[in-house]
């Protein structure tokens, strides 16, 4: 979801080496023997310093041994980008949107651009939304990806922790449609957004 790092966690005096994830809402460590998740609504203290970063929350502080990463890290929990900054949403921007019933994301949409497209996909637009809740759906794919400007992206959203419809059904979908994969977010709380684009090598002049 977010970005990783092998590191060292301090928590009082037990060192623990391991993985850090940094998510749009919390931040997990896994070690052999530890295993730690710490939401961001329960920080009530961020310091970064000498490649240390220090978060204290509930139940103490921990200190993650970050190196160069530890002040971004820092910088991004204290000024977490928007669902609209994460999809890459610009002013000016052509945006199809197909089966999304989110209105907050509808909203924050329409106040980054003025050219959205509901229902149905526009020729030459720059990124395009499929809500996917089966996985017949997922044959629309190829054909959607026709209707993208070269370098634009196709985002599948779908429901997160369910057996009839998988990240790994979602991947292979694209793949099948020609596409790659280049990056994954948290939708909402419920759903996860997978993002496609066409092979730089298959791409046509607009």
């Amino acid at each position: 979801m977010g970005q990783e790092a092998i590191c060292k966690i301090r928590l009082g005096r037990k060192v623990v080496e391991g993985k850090a994830l940094l998510e749009s809402q919390e931040m997990i460590f896994r070690g052999t023997d530890l295993r730690l998740k710490i939401p961001f609504s329960d920080v009530s203290a961020i310091e970064a310093n000498d490649g240390w970063l220090r978060l204290t929350y509930s139940d103490g502080t921990a200190a993650f041994e970050l190196g160069s990463h530890a002040a971004k890290w820092a910088e991004k929990i204290r000024n977490p980008k928007s669902l609209i900054e994460k999809l890459g949403v610009k002013a000016g921007m052509r945006v199809s949107v197909l089966a999304i019933d989110d209105p907050g994301f509808r909203r924050d949409l329409a106040n980054r651009t003025d050219d959205v497209i509901e229902s149905r996909v526009a020729k030459g637009s720059d990124l395009i939304f499929l809500g996917v809740e089966q996985d017949g759906t997922l044959d629309k794919l190829g054909q959607l990806s026709r209707s993208l400007k070269p370098n634009g992206a196709l985002w599948v959203v779908y429901p997160k922790g369910q057996k009839h419809i998988t990240e790994g059904g979602v991947l292979a979908a694209g793949k099948r449609a020609g596409l790659v994969d280049v990056k994954v977010a948290s939708f909402s709380p419920t759903h996860t957004a997978l993002k496609f684009v066409i092979p730089v090598g298959r791409r046509q002049p607009a």
